[in-house]
């Protein structure tokens, strides 16, 4: 019989052996755990079917339709799990912890693997990703201006060294009007706090954890209020840098979309930015005129920056000025800074 464990020793051996998800594909879209597999015991009109039977008809009827459609599948499932396991354990799970994992739990101990079943299933995951969110995070923000090259400054920490949980990158999204501009469509809000939560659950308390300033929403995606709180009530360290340099920087990270996606995603701010200056930044994307578009837009995502920065306790914002966008220096610069002040 297979052995069914607690979320925290789940979550350890996780670490370990590969997780099998044996809910439906739509289950499975919706959210799960990262790095999960899913072979579904049923197809997700296979469980409409069965769920409507038990309504119906009763928990036997259900079951007997359940064996009849699983049956011809049964040599699937040990082949897809043979190509998953390099060393025959297996780590399985369905939403409560209950016939589905255990039915799959017992064929694949019949078949020779040891399998692992999570006590309450996915569902006592998702619990303990949302407790996650209010557990000490020991955040320090990067931030500053629409172009001040905070992305690139946060993977150059890591590269010195430094933990950090890219926001923006879990998200598939940038934050702005353009923040989709070459990204992978967005998960579901359920995987996104998913991901989140295993993101953080590798950091080191103890230690620093960079994240970049970000507007609660990111694209479809929204920060928990858990996660929000922590992060508005953490130091920034706000990059202050010149406009031509910020300019410089968008105009080649966006001058590789095309005319047509850059209008469309101007247009999306017209009511912020104001029917002429949106006129005369679509009319400067026509023309080539990149920077020009960007200097007109950095008004709007300027003042709504400094807004959302006016807000935050003024004891907890430190201001770093550079002449130029140099991650490498940058980077050094702030960590000197954050170790010295927390050391």
């Amino acid at each position: 019989m297979p052995t069914s464990i607690d979320i925290k020793e789940f979550i350890k051996l996780s670490e370990q052996h590969p997780v099998i998800d044996v809910r439906t594909p739509a289950e499975f879209e919706q959210g799960h755990i990262p790095g999960a597999y899913n072979i579904p015991i049923f197809s997700n009109e296979e469980r409409k079917i069965i769920g409507t039977i038990y309504k119906q008809e009763g928990k036997q009827p259900a079951i007997l339709k359940g064996l009849e459609l699983v049956g011809p599948k049964l040599h699937e499932f040990i082949r897809a799990a043979n190509n998953i396991t390099n060393n025959g354990i297996l780590l399985t799970h369905c939403w409560r912890g209950g016939m589905r994992s255990a039915s799959m739990g017992w064929l694949f101990e019949s078949y020779g693997f040891k399998s692992i079943t999570l006590k309450g299933g996915y569902k006592k995951y998702r619990n303990r990703v949302l407790e996650s969110f209010a557990e000490p995070k020991n955040i320090i923000v990067v931030g500053g201006r629409t172009g001040s090259g905070k992305t690139l400054i946060l993977h150059e920490l890591q590269n010195q060294g430094e933990q950090i949980v890219d926001l923006e990158k879990i998200a598939h999204h940038k934050g702005s009007s353009y923040g989709s501009f070459g990204e992978e469509k967005q998960v579901s809000q359920e995987q996104f706090e998913n991901e989140v939560s295993h993101a953080f659950s590798k950091i080191d308390t103890g230690k620093i954890c960079w994240v970049e300033d970000e507007s609660r929403k990111i694209g479809i995606n929204v920060l928990h209020d858990d996660l929000w709180a922590q992060m508005r009530a953490a130091k920034v360290f706000c990059i202050d840098l010149a406009l031509e340099e910020r300019v410089a920087y968008l105009a080649e990270e966006y001058g590789k979309f095309t005319k047509e996606e850059l209008i469309t995603a101007t247009q999306r701010i017209g009511k912020k930015l104001g029917g002429q200056h949106v006129k005369r930044a679509v009319e400067a994307i026509e023309e080539g005129d990149l920077k020009t578009a960007c200097e007109i837009t950095l008004v709007y995502y300027d003042r709504s920056y400094e807004y959302g920065l006016s807000q935050r306790p003024t004891e907890n914002i430190i201001k770093f000025k550079f002449n130029k966008l140099d991650p490498q220096h940058i980077a050094k610069a702030i960590k000197l800074q954050a170790h010295t002040s927390t050391g």
